[in-house]
């Protein structure tokens, strides 16, 4: 009874918030279409708006919507918030099943607000399956648990009889057989990470180099725009280089809000990075972007934005930092939540596909109308972008006006057959794009 009186008052203290949050909802019209923002044009500050997204999960027989050349399959469904993939050097496919969990006082505000709409709820599964395509017939015949009993897990990595998977609050590392369908042995903490963050900020993603020598971690803030002070974001919005042990950790770069996406430059052969920025500047600010990360160069969070942008909340902080502060290489879809980014290095697509990004976009919530909620792809020429973002899998948002979505794109990866892996964790699908024989 006690407890049920505080959820109340919990929800009764918010009333007033969750209310324009749904008259912002309930009184725009939707629309799926991409902000073109482009990188030297950015739009003034406005009001913060709020449209939360309701999953309502695919029927059978419905599908995104890939480009004329293209089918679209289900690789792996009926599964519970699959996040990213990892693509073994056999072929396997590692499939990461986590999610938000969230605090009694979150979920009132969720329910109230509609942000439970939007998300996977309950406990997370914390757990990696395998799907295995012997044949190469793009259907997997045999799925087995790879891994389980982990803390929010997202990025994975093989480096020789090594399995490394991070968890939200730490890098794991598991003995590894080629061609092993399960984990047998005991894992090993070798490296500590904040645990948690801002909103969905949790994830925290592998890559190592081309010698798997170092291996990339990203970690993203633990805030807005360090609202609860910058020493609650040490070692936050960043990614973090290591040695495969653990040791010797450097701030590879800094100042990335929320950065989860990575993907080798097959060209320039440079780390790139999909980030998800901040909040509340309205519709229009702050784009999300992708962009190659210098070592040791800082990206403005939280002092700044695109550059020297000052954010207001901000203001007159870390002048130092500001003046260093350098702008992302290509600007995307304000709130729209990029997370997946995956180079094309396949054989399969088309030529203009070849070394161009295909980026997730899990979709926005604080916007008047929906940006994302699909897959963008950037064309690259020389190893810089080179055109106009194009869809590439969408038909994600019901086009009916309201807040309805089939489900919600994350993590991509390029299977070794050269198809495209798309998670959707809001309907528990992974789609496999694959052109036309």
């Amino acid at each position: 009874m006690k407890k049920n009186i505080i959820l109340f008052s919990i929800a009764v203290s918010l009333i007033f918030t969750a209310c324009n949050s749904n008259k912002a909802a309930n009184n725009d019209d939707i629309s799926s279409d991409s902000v073109n923002v482009s990188n030297d044009s950015l739009a003034e500050i406005s009001e913060s708006k709020t449209k939360f997204s309701n999953i309502i999960g695919w029927k059978d027989g419905q599908a995104p919507i890939a480009p004329d050349g293209f089918v679209v399959t289900r690789f792996a469904e009926d599964i519970k918030s699959p996040r990213q993939t990892y693509i073994a050097p056999n072929g396997d496919v590692l499939i990461v099943l986590s999610n938000s969990e969230r605090s009694a006082k979150e979920k009132v505000v969720g329910e109230i607000t509609g942000k439970a709409d939007a998300e996977v709820g309950g406990k997370s599964l914390n757990t990696i399956m395998l799907y295995r395509d012997e044949d190469g017939d793009g259907i997997a015949e045999t799925k087995s648990v790879f891994l389980r009993g982990l803390n929010q897990p997202y990025g994975m990595l093989i480096i020789k009889d090594k399995f490394y998977v991070a968890n939200t609050d730490g890098l794991m590392v598991y003995p590894y057989s080629a061609g092993a369908t399960k984990i047998e042995g005991t894992g090993k903490k070798i490296l500590e990470l904040p645990a948690g963050g801002y909103n969905n900020h949790w994830t925290r993603n592998l890559i190592a180099n081309a010698d798997n020598n170092k291996i990339y971690v990203s970690v993203g803030s633990g805030s807005n725009v360090g609202e609860n002070g910058m020493d609650k974001e040490v070692r936050r919005a960043t990614i973090l280089e290591v040695n495969p042990d653990g040791t010797g950790e450097r701030l590879y770069g800094t100042g990335l809000r929320n950065p989860v996406g990575m993907s080798w430059n097959p060209v320039t052969k440079e780390l790139w990075t999909a980030v998800n920025e901040r909040d509340e500047l309205g519709d229009n600010l702050v784009p999300d972007y992708i962009t190659s990360v210098k070592p040791d160069a800082f990206y403005g969070w939280p002092y700044s934005y695109f550059g020297q942008n000052v954010d207001p909340r901000r203001e007159g902080e870390k002048p130092e930092l500001v003046a260093k502060a350098i702008a992302p290489d290509y600007a995307l879809a304000p709130h729209s939540a990029s997370l997946g980014l995956a180079f094309y290095t396949g054989n399969q697509f088309p030529e203009k596909y070849k070394n161009g990004a295909f980026i997730g976009q899990h979709g926005s919530w604080n916007r008047s109308k929906f940006t994302g909620y699909k897959v963008v792809f950037v064309p690259f020429k020389d190893g810089k972008p080179a055109g106009k973002e194009e869809d590439f899998l969408s038909g994600f948002v019901v086009g009916d006006g309201g807040r309805d979505v089939y489900g919600r794109p994350v993590g991509v990866s390029v299977a070794k057959d050269g198809a495209l892996l798309v998670c959707d964790d809001g309907a528990g699908v992974v789609w496999r794009v694959a052109a036309k024989k």
